[in-house]
């Protein structure tokens, strides 16, 4: 004889406690549910347009500066402090969770062309016009002590460039040629030239710490080893290169900022062509940063805007610009992931949300849920037209709008009269060149 008994397991369904919500039991056959894909969408819908509601990037301004800001530099080892350096000469640190500056040191003559701070966090470096390179203690003067450095170094030139190595007490610096110091010496203990005027920006690689990348006045990016006695390659682009970033996590990719408004990723063992263009900017790109999870970057425009790229995409997902806000020297992305910083012509420092909709502070496990729930469903449905255009859409600046229209009009025309050129001419003398080696002048190795 076969008895049929109901077996239920309390835990299934009973409080553990009068403040738990009730539990439901749910069946997740599909054919019980047939309009699950609808009532997602639906979600997806409200949760892109709720996260342009609540998209409000802009977080705080840190005013102080007397003159334009002209670098920055992330403490190695303190997430809520920062340095800047001005065009007066004026070197400033802040306090990020008070938004305040904390010290004010007068470290050069002229601008201030780089800073960096040492790998161990216990002093920073600045350059300046004034052909010096200053090494500072990173705590303030005592009372009644004078604000002096630690070491000063005279070159023979203006320096433009400045980092330091991930690991060991070396430094490089870039004016007239690359130069790479010993903390414990005042010459260079190897210099790099390879027939160029002078150079904008060097920076050593985060994972191959041998390595360095230069930007010259050439229209060329240069890579060095420092255990060589001379430069590994270069590649020679249309137009001049300002600055150029490693990504932090692939160590063999870097992205250099360039003054025909696009971004290059290149692979360094292939620089023939570069992996991808970004482009969006109607001006001269001026600085960029990684974020430190290597996925995205951030860029500093002369169009008075900051934008968001992911590594390998062609157009920005992020673009921010306040009324105020003139051109963006410099930038950097926190390393903690949260925040990006910019440094602009006015005399201000701002600091934004790396994700603008994303709301700070503590949440609670609920909220986390309905967070991660919504990102989700976003994911799923990135691709239908309507959640994509909701999602895609941001207001511009009347000018940079117009400037917008007018490249696509003007990119447009050209397509065009190469395509007319090509038509009536004999087949293969005029050749197809991807956007991706138009760019490109010559490697030389």
């Amino acid at each position: 004889m076969k008895v049929k008994l109901l077996s239920r397991n309390p835990d299934d369904y009973v409080r553990e406690t009068k403040l738990d919500i009730q539990r439901v039991p749910r069946n997740y056959d599909p054919t019980l549910h047939p309009f699950e894909v609808s009532r997602e969408y639906t979600r997806a819908l409200n949760a892109t347009k709720l996260e342009r509601v609540f998209a409000k990037p802009f977080l705080a301004s840190l005013d102080g500066h007397r003159d334009g800001v002209n670098c920055m530099a992330k403490h190695t080892k303190s997430l809520s402090t920062l340095f800047s350096g001005s065009c007066d000469g004026e070197v400033k640190v802040w306090d990020l969770t008070k938004h305040e500056c904390v010290r004010t040191l007068q470290a050069h003559e002229g601008f201030v062309r780089g800073m960096v701070v040492r790998y161990c966090g216990t002093s920073f470096f600045t350059v300046g016009d004034d052909k010096t390179i200053k090494q500072w203690k990173m705590e303030a003067p005592g009372y009644g002590e004078e604000e002096e450095p630690l070491n000063t170094i005279l070159g023979k030139t203006v320096f433009t460039g400045l980092d330091h190595h991930q690991k060991e007490g070396v430094f490089a610096t870039c004016g007239q040629q690359v130069d790479i110091w010993d903390e414990q010496r005042s010459s260079p203990v190897r210099s790099f030239t390879w027939g160029v005027d002078s150079f904008s920006s060097v920076r050593f690689n985060p994972v191959e710490t041998e390595l360095l990348a230069s930007c010259a006045s050439d229209r060329s990016i240069v890579l060095y080893d420092m255990r060589e006695s001379a430069p590994l390659k270069k590649v020679i682009m249309t137009m001049r290169s300002n600055t150029l970033c490693w990504n932090p996590m692939e160590a063999y990719y870097f992205t250099c900022s360039n003054e025909d408004y696009n971004l290059y990723t290149y692979d360094m063992r292939h620089l023939d062509r570069p992996i991808t263009v970004h482009m969006d900017h109607v001006s001269a790109v001026l600085d960029l940063d990684y974020s430190p999870t290597g996925k995205e970057f951030v860029s500093a425009s002369f169009d008075k805007t900051i934008r968001i790229f992911p590594k390998d995409g062609g157009h920005s997902r992020e673009v921010y610009h306040t009324k105020r806000m003139q051109h963006v020297i410099c930038i950097k992305w926190s390393a903690d992931n949260k925040y990006i910083l910019s440094g602009s012509d006015e005399m201000n420092i701002r600091l934004w949300k790396a994700n603008a909709a994303e709301k700070l502070g503590v949440l609670s496990p609920r909220e986390r849920e309905a967070t991660n729930y919504s990102q989700k469903l976003k994911e799923k449905f990135q691709h239908h037209p309507q959640i994509r255009r909701i999602a895609h859409h941001r207001h511009l600046p009347k000018n940079i709008y117009h400037q917008t229209k007018e490249l696509r009009i003007m990119k447009e025309a050209r397509r065009r009269k190469e395509r007319n050129v090509r038509k009536h001419s004999r087949p293969g003398a005029v050749p197809v060149v991807s956007e991706k080696e138009k760019h490109i002048v010559t490697v030389l190795k």
